[in-house]
């Protein structure tokens, strides 16, 4: 007969949630008070995540958002106002919240119509023990376009049968040869990139002490420094729609969304 102690029991994966959320932006200053519906932007993306997570916090580097989030009924904490990105805040959060969640899911403080099966996606990513760090892509409709393809706010990846990231590009990826660019979005299956994270929590730490890479400054896209240092990042893939919220046009355009549903 075998005599096992907690600490061999196999356990389900934990997860914490964390909203990275400051204050100063350049075309948006204040974006997650920033109003849809009479709701705040940051309580929006708070309650979409206590659906699916039973830890989540706020890490923001300002008074009014770590206020505003209390005033709701949320939790928050303060984070340092030199972080390079949101990952960077969200490891710290991690320390000041004592966490002992396995995984820690980085969702972006400006996305408030966030689907819930793509968190859900996220977090399935990690019922294999090897995955490292998770993301999501959306197939891109090729009716849209080979304009909207090439914007280079609208990042592609590429990704391995195995459905790991091989890279993420401002650029159009793959370049089709042989085909007109107006052609380029029917010839092949292309993917956008959706900025949501999850990290195993030994990882995260990992990934604070990388110096920033070639590739990521070159495309200022972080998930290139994971990879060009030999992390892997494993994708799955959604067909929801989401609104990022960026400028007040873009707060306009869910206001409109908001009262079509």
């Amino acid at each position: 007969m075998h005599n096992y102690t907690l600490k061999n029991m196999k356990t389900e994966t934990t997860f914490i949630a964390i909203i990275p959320a400051r204050y100063a932006s350049t075309r948006f200053p204040g974006k997650p008070l920033a109003k849809i519906g009479g709701v705040s932007m940051i309580e929006r993306v708070y309650k979409r995540a206590c659906q699916c997570f039973d830890q989540v916090v706020v890490a923001t580097d300002d008074e009014r958002i770590l206020s505003a989030v209390e005033a709701f009924g949320g939790r928050a904490v303060m984070t340092s106002d030199q972080h390079r990105s949101g990952t960077d805040r969200c490891r710290e959060a991690y320390a000041i919240v004592g966490s002992d969640a396995d995984v820690v899911v980085n969702i972006q403080g400006d996305e408030p119509f966030i689907a819930l099966n793509q968190l859900e996606a996220l977090k399935a990513c990690f019922s294999d023990p090897q995955v490292q760090i998770a993301s999501l892509a959306r197939p891109f409709d090729p009716a849209a376009g080979f304009e909207a393809l090439a914007d280079p706010n609208t990042p592609k990846v590429v990704m391995a049968d195995n459905m790991d990231a091989m890279y993420f590009s401002r650029s159009v990826i793959p370049y089709v040869r042989g085909a007109e660019p107006s052609q380029w979005p029917a010839a092949v299956q292309y993917y956008t990139h959706v900025g949501l994270y999850g990290y195993r929590a030994d990882v995260l730490q990992q990934l604070g002490k990388l110096p920033q890479s070639q590739l990521e400054l070159a495309e200022s896209l972080e998930q290139l420094r994971w990879l060009q240092n030999g992390y892997r990042i494993k994708m799955a893939v959604t067909t929801d729609a989401t609104i990022g919220i960026d400028t007040p046009a873009d707060l306009e355009a869910a206001e409109k969304y908001l009262a079509s549903l």
